[in-house]
């Protein structure tokens, strides 16, 4: 699995199917006991030991079109591929996600979100199935979308596709933004390591990276995790870190900031 991580971590797979349709999709989830959906795997810590039973993959189910002010995407549409199809049609809206390294599907999964910008903002809905593959639609302002959380989070509901509303923009104007945000993810964020971007959600009042720095942390590790030196809100594999590895490291971080701050740092990254 360390080859479908954005963390380049985890064992192997019992079985891996890669759907290039959500006909194929929605047939994999129906004759398969409790399957695994993954994307690029960029909000993930796979274990060691790997995962039993059936990982379906999304990353070949990447069709992109669009109509007016409406984009349709499959669940494993890059974020940027949706964001490139938005410039092309001069469409505003979605430049705050075209730098988040994952696909659609776990984009809504989490409301990933970005400078000031969440998916529940432009989602007009999604199209999903249940683990028997019936079909359903829901408007976005139905899928209860909140912080890193959204109506699939906790359920045994699979996000096929879905439809994004944005606005007529100017062309150079959507470029000029999307260009802007990149270079400051560039010059903030750790991305020349492998890494499951922010590692905990924001704790009310406070940014997780603040408190993990202010701990003194930056550039603490254990075995090949390491707290980043360039941004202490990110864990990065310097290049041979285990799951154990990391799962130690954010258990420190933890114990370290409630002792010292009383604040609870709480995981974003979902781990398998």
């Amino acid at each position: 699995m360390k080859n479908h991580t954005s963390f380049k971590i985890g064992g192997n797979a019992e079985t891996v199917v890669f759907p290039k349709t959500v006909g194929e999709m929605v047939d994999v989830i129906k004759n398969t006991d409790n399957p695994l959906v993954l994307g690029k795997g960029s909000n993930v810590l796979v274990s060691d030991d790997g995962i039993k039973g059936v990982v379906v993959i999304t990353e070949k189910m990447s069709e992109v079109s669009a109509e007016g002010n409406i984009i349709k995407a499959d669940c494993g549409a890059m974020l940027s591929k949706i964001a490139n199809v938005a410039l092309e049609n001069s469409l505003e809206g979605f430049e705050f996600a075209s730098g988040i390294p994952g696909t659609l599907g776990g984009a809504i999964l989490m409301n990933a979100g970005a400078y000031g910008g969440e998916m529940k903002d432009v989602i007009k809905n999604v199209t999903f199935c249940d683990e028997k593959g019936e079909i359903f639609t829901t408007e976005g302002k139905d899928c209860d979308f909140s912080y890193r959380h959204s109506y699939f989070s906790d359920k045994k509901l699979y996000i096929l596709s879905a439809e994004i509303e944005l606005k007529k923009g100017d062309k150079e104007k959507v470029r000029s933004l999307m260009n802007e945000l990149n270079a400051r993810r560039k010059e903030k964020q750790p991305l020349n390591y492998p890494s499951a971007g922010s590692t905990f959600k924001r704790p009310e009042g406070y940014f997780a990276g603040k408190l993990i720095s202010d701990s003194g942390l930056k550039g603490f590790s254990i075995g090949g995790a390491q707290v980043s030196e360039k941004h202490a809100g990110f864990v990065i594999n310097t290049g041979n870190a285990t799951c154990r590895d990391v799962l130690d490291l954010i258990e420190h971080c933890k114990k370290t900031v409630f002792e010292k701050y009383s604040v609870e740092l709480e995981p974003e990254v979902r781990i398998i």
